[in-house]
């Protein structure tokens, strides 16, 4: 695929997520993706494959949240079968506190999914907002 295919595959991932349209993001991930949040808070780490990505971050993190996180592009480049999206989300606890945060994922595109992902943040505002691990 070229840089044009692999960029709107990112394009439809970030667009499935606003329209919460969970199955058609999960349709664009490969079944063995990797996804690593940088740091050591409490959802730092690699996820290996959909269900520990589920099980292991998603569930966690969105199960501490009103609505999800809604993500703006602010930029998005790529190169080969990379795609490297600026981005920043804006979400509230259940108990009222914001989190909005800064996000860089470098993102691997395989066969037109999304194989990898390598997500950096605000640390200290995960640890702020979700308390340590």
């Amino acid at each position: 695929m070229g840089i044009a295919e692999n960029k709107q595959i990112v394009l439809d991932f970030y667009d499935a997520g606003a329209r919460g349209d969970m199955d058609a993001c999960f349709a664009l991930l490969a079944d063995d993706i990797t996804w690593t949040n940088i740091g050591t808070t409490k959802f730092s780490g690699t996820y290996a494959g959909k269900q520990a990505l589920v099980e292991q971050l998603l569930e966690p993190l969105f199960g501490q949240l009103k609505a999800g996180i809604a993500s703006a592009i602010e930029r998005l480049t790529a190169e080969g079968d990379v795609v490297v999206a600026q981005t920043a989300g804006t979400a509230e606890t259940h108990d009222g506190r914001p989190y909005n945060n800064t996000y860089c994922q470098v993102i691997r595109i395989r066969d037109g999914k999304i194989a990898e992902v390598k997500e950096y943040f605000d640390t200290a505002l995960v640890d702020a907002v979700f308390g340590n691990k």
